[in-house]
C-alpha cells in the first residue's frame, strides 16, 4: 500500500528544488514581522515619515505641517513605526522628536527607490498595480 503524499495533486517537477526551498524558508514569525514591515512601507503617509526622517529628526507636529495632515495622524503613524522599530523618538523638554531607527531602515527605502529608478528592460514601463 503507497503511503499518502502530503501535497496536491499538481505536479512538481524538481523535487530537489522544492525540497531546498522547503528547507531554506522563514518560520511563520519571521514572516510574519517581515510582512508587517512591508506592509508599513507601502502606506504613502508613511513613506513620507520615513523620507523626511532620513534627512533629519524631526517633531510631531513638523511632520503634520509637512505631510499636511493633523498631528494626530501623524502620532497614530508613528506610533506603528516606532512598534516596528522603524523609527525611534527621544524627548527634549515636551517634544518628541523622531528619527530613522537604525541604517538598515534608510537602506530598505533606498534600495526600493533604486529599483524604481532603474530603467526598465527592453525600455518597458513597470504595469500600474491595482490598489
Amino acid at each position: 500500500m503507497k503511503q499518502a503524499r502530503e501535497t496536491c495533486d499538481c505536479r512538481i517537477i524538481h523535487e530537489e528544488k522544492v525540497a531546498a526551498a522547503r528547507r531554506r524558508a522563514l518560520d511563520e514569525f519571521t514572516i510574519g514581522e517581515l510582512s508587517l514591515t512591508f506592509k508599513a512601507l507601502g502606506d504613502v503617509s508613511r513613506l513620507k515619515i520615513l523620507w523626511a526622517l532620513e534627512h533629519e529628526e524631526m517633531c510631531v507636529c513638523d511632520l503634520a505641517a509637512l505631510l499636511g495632515i493633523t498631528e494626530s495622524a501623524v502620532s497614530h503613524q508613528l506610533r506603528l513605526l516606532r512598534t516596528l522599530r522603524l523609527v525611534k523618538n527621544r524627548r527634549d523638554r515636551t517634544i518628541l522628536y523622531y528619527r530613522l531607527a537604525d541604517a538598515h531602515v534608510s537602506q530598505l527605502v533606498g534600495i526600493a527607490l533604486q529599483h524604481i529608478q532603474e530603467p526598465a528592460a527592453g525600455g518597458q514601463q513597470p504595469e500600474e498595480i491595482s490598489r
